[in-house]
C-alpha cells in the first residue's frame, strides 16, 4: 500500500512487481477469516458453555448477540477511522485488541466476564474488518482487484461453514480438559502472527485530505443501529414487547436525522462520517441494497439450518458441521471462477444467474426435506447444498467488486464500513425474521416425539421464504451496472479520481 500523498500522484497504482502486496493480502484475509469464524464458532459450543458455566439463557444469547451488536454498531466508525488515521495503523490496533479480547473470552471466570469480553471482541472486529476491503482497494491496481475479490469471496464461504466445523471439533476434542475455551484461544497464535507480519508487510494509506472524526455522526449511527438491532436480537426471547416495536420505529427517525446531519456536515466542512455522495454512484447504491437483502436471506438460512439439523434431526455438532462441507467447497470454487473468468465476459448476468442458482438449490432442499422427513441423510443434502454454494459463490465475490468499483479511493474506508454494516444489519433482520418464518409455525408446547416433525415443517416453511428473498435479489440486481468498472478496457492504469468521472456512463445499465 502507499502513503497519503500517493493518492494525488499521477500514477496512484502500486508497482506491478511489488510482492509485498500479496503478503499484505494474506494477512488481511486471515483477519477477515478470524472474524467470520468467530461469528459462527460460538453457536456450536453453546451447550458446552451452558453446562460448564451455568449460564442463563439470557447470558447465552448475549454471548452471541453482544459480539454482533458491538460489531455492527462500530463498523462505519471503524472504516472512517482508517481513512483518517491510516488503514494499517487502525487494522493493527483492531487485530491486537481482538487477540487480547479472545484471550479474555478463553480465560473468562464467569458468564458475565465472557459476555463483556465478547462485546470488546466485537468492537475490535469493527476496527479490523473495514480495513480489509480498504487495504485491498488501496493496494491493488484496478485490473487485479477482481481476482482479489474472488479470493475474498472464497474466504467468506470457507469462514461461514468452517466456523461450525472447527467449533464442533475443538469442543469435542476437549483439549487439555479446557472444554469450550479453545474456540477462543485458537485466535491467539493467529492474531500475534498477523500483528507481527502486518506491521512489516502492509504499507500505510489514508485519505488524501486531512479528515476529522465526526463524533455526532458516530453517536447517531451507533444509536440508530442499536435501536434497530437490539429489539431484533432479543425480541423472541422477551415475547416481542411493545418497547421493541417503538425502538425499531424510532431507529428510522434517528436514521433520517443522521442523513440530514451528515448532509449539512458535508456541506460545511467536507468531513462527514458517511459520505452521502457515494449513494449518488449508482453501482454503490444498488449494490448496498442487494447486500442488505442478501444478508437477510443468509441470516434466516444459516440459523434455521443449524437448528433443523441439531434439534430437529438430532444430529451431533460434528455431523452438522461436516454436512456443510459441500456448500463450503462449492462457494470457494464458484467465487474464484466467477470473478476471474465469468464476470469479465458476462458482467451483471453472472450475479443474476447466481441468485437464481441459489434459489434453485433452496427449492431442491425444500423438496428433499419434505420428501424424506426425519429419514434424510447427509449425502442426500449434498446436492442442494452444492447447488446453493455455487449460487452464493457467483454472487458474493463479484458483488463486493461491483459495489466498490466506482468508489473514489479516499472514501474506501467509509464505503467498506458501510458494506459490512448493511450486511450485518441484513443478517440481524434475518435472525429477527427467524422467529416469524420458523418459530412462528412451531407450537410452543411440543411432546418430545413431535419436535422432529415440527422442525422439519418449520425448515421447509423458512426455505420458501429464503427462495422468495433470492427472487427479490435477482430483480434488485437489474439496478447494478452491466459491467463492473475495472473490467472496462484501459481502466487498469488510470488515475483514480479522473477515472471516476470518465467512467460515469458505465454506471447506467
Amino acid at each position: 500500500m502507499h502513503s497519503t500523498d500517493i493518492a494525488h500522484a499521477p500514477t496512484p497504482e502500486p508497482a506491478q512487481g511489488d510482492r509485498r502486496r500479496w503478503f499484505a493480502l494474506a494477512i488481511v484475509m486471515t483477519a477477515a477469516f478470524m472474524d467470520l469464524v468467530d461469528v459462527t464458532i460460538v453457536n456450536i459450543a453453546v451447550p458446552s458453555i451452558q453446562r460448564d458455566e451455568g449460564a442463563t439463557f439470557s447470558q447465552i444469547q448475549w454471548i452471541t448477540a453482544g459480539y454482533a451488536l458491538a460489531f455492527a454498531a462500530g463498523l462505519v466508525t471503524g472504516g472512517r477511522l482508517g481513512d483518517i488515521h491510516g488503514r494499517k495503523r487502525v487494522f493493527l490496533v483492531g487485530i491486537g485488541g481482538f487477540t487480547v479480547a479472545s484471550a479474555l473470552c478463553g480465560l473468562a471466570l464467569n458468564p458475565e466476564m465472557l459476555v463483556a469480553s465478547r462485546i470488546l471482541q466485537g468492537a475490535m472486529a469493527a476496527l479490523m474488518v473495514p480495513q480489509v476491503l480498504s487495504i485491498v482497494h488501496a493496494t491493488f491496481p484496478a485490473h487485479e482487484r477482481g481476482k482479489v475479490f474472488g479470493l475474498f469471496g472464497a474466504i467468506v464461504g470457507l469462514g461461514a461453514v468452517s466456523g461450525p466445523l472447527l467449533g464442533a471439533l475443538l469442543t469435542e476434542w476437549n483439549l487439555f480438559g479446557l472444554e469450550w475455551r479453545p474456540i477462543f484461544l485458537i485466535n491467539l497464535p493467529v492474531g500475534v502472527a498477523a500483528l507481527i507480519l502486518g506491521s512489516r508487510f502492509i504499507t500505510e494509506s489514508k485519505a488524501p485530505r486531512a479528515l476529522k472524526l465526526d463524533l455526532p455522526g458516530v453517536a447517531l449511527v451507533t444509536l440508530a443501529l442499536l435501536m434497530l438491532l437490539y429489539p431484533l436480537t432479543r425480541g423472541r426471547e422477551l415475547g416481542w414487547p411493545v418497547w421493541g416495536h417503538v425502538s425499531m420505529a424510532g431507529a428510522l427517525v434517528v436514521f433520517a436525522a443522521l442523513v440530514a446531519y451528515e448532509r449539512a456536515k458535508g456541506a460545511r466542512d467536507g468531513s462527514p462520517l458517511i459520505e452521502l455522495s457515494l449513494f449518488r454512484v449508482k453501482s454503490f447504491a444498488a449494490g448496498i441494497a442487494v447486500q442488505t437483502v442478501f444478508g437477510v436471506g443468509l441470516g434466516v438460512f444459516f440459523l434455521v439450518w443449524t437448528l433443523y439439523m441439531q434439534i430437529g434431526l438430532g444430529w451431533s455438532a460434528l455431523r452438522a458441521g461436516l454436512t456443510g462441507v459441500p456448500f463450503s467447497v462449492a462457494v470457494s470454487v464458484a467465487a474464484g471462477v466467477s470473478v476471474q473468468q465469468l464476470v469479465p465476459r458476462f458482467g451483471r448476468k453472472v450475479l443474476q444467474a447466481g441468485a437464481l442458482v441459489m434459489a434453485a438449490g433452496v427449492l431442491i432442499y425444500l423438496v428433499e426435506a419434505d420428501h424424506y422427513g426425519l429419514g434424510i441423510t447427509s449425502w442426500q443434502m449434498a446436492l442442494p447444498l452444492a447447488v446453493m454454494g455455487v449460487g452464493m459463490g457467483l454472487v458474493v465475490a463479484p458483488l463486493t467488486d461491483a459495489v466498490l468499483s466506482e468508489v473514489p479511493r479516499e472514501h474506501a474506508g467509509s464505503a467498506s464500513g458501510l458494506i459490512n454494516t448493511v450486511q450485518q444489519m441484513g443478517n440481524a433482520l434475518g435472525l429477527g425474521l427467524v422467529s416469524v418464518v420458523f418459530f412462528g409455525v412451531i407450537d410452543e408446547e411440543l411432546a418430545p416425539a413431535e419436535v422432529g416433525p415440527a422442525f422439519v415443517d418449520g425448515f421447509t416453511h423458512a426455505l420458501g421464504w429464503v427462495a422468495a428473498v433470492l427472487g427479490a435479489i435477482f430483480l434488485l440486481m437489474f439496478a447494478l451496472p452491466k459491467r463492473p468498472a475495472q473490467h472496462v478496457e484501459g481502466a487498469a492504469g488510470a488515475a483514480e479520481t479522473p477515472a471516476a468521472g470518465e467512467k460515469e456512463p458505465e454506471l447506467v445499465p
